[in-house]
C-alpha cells in the first residue's frame, strides 16, 4: 500500500466497458522525506487510480498495485493497476504526528 494525494480526476468517456462507471482520480504518491521524517514530499510521478471509497480532491489515501489492485471488490476483471482503498485520518512517524485530515 502506498499514500497519495488526490489532485484531481480523470474523465474518459471512451474506456474498456469492465470500467464503465467507474471514479478514476489523479494521485501524486506522498513520501516521508529522508532528511526530514516529520514531513511529506511529493513524489514525481502522477497515477490514475480507480476510487472504490469515495474519495476527493486534496484528501490523502492509501491505494495499492497491480494485482492487489484487482482484489478490490467488483475489479476482479477490470484493467486496473491502481486502487483509492482507504481515506486517511492521520499518519504519525517517529512519535509525531505529520498529516491529520481534521487540520
Amino acid at each position: 500500500m502506498f499514500l497519495a494525494k488526490v489532485e484531481g480526476a480523470v474523465v474518459a468517456t471512451k474506456k474498456d466497458p469492465a470500467m464503465s462507471g467507474r471514479k478514476l482520480l489523479l494521485l501524486r504518491p506522498m513520501l516521508v522525506d529522508d532528511k526530514d521524517p516529520t514531513k511529506f514530499r511529493p513524489g514525481a510521478n502522477t497515477i490514475v487510480g480507480v476510487d472504490s471509497v469515495g474519495a476527493g480532491e486534496g484528501e490523502l489515501v492509501m491505494f495499492c498495485q497491480g494485482s492487489s489492485a484487482r482484489l478490490a471488490p467488483g475489479l476482479k476483471d477490470a484493467p486496473v493497476d491502481a486502487v483509492v482503498i482507504g481515506i486517511v485520518d492521520s499518519v504519525d512517524v517517529l512519535g509525531k504526528q505529520i498529516y491529520s485530515a481534521k487540520s
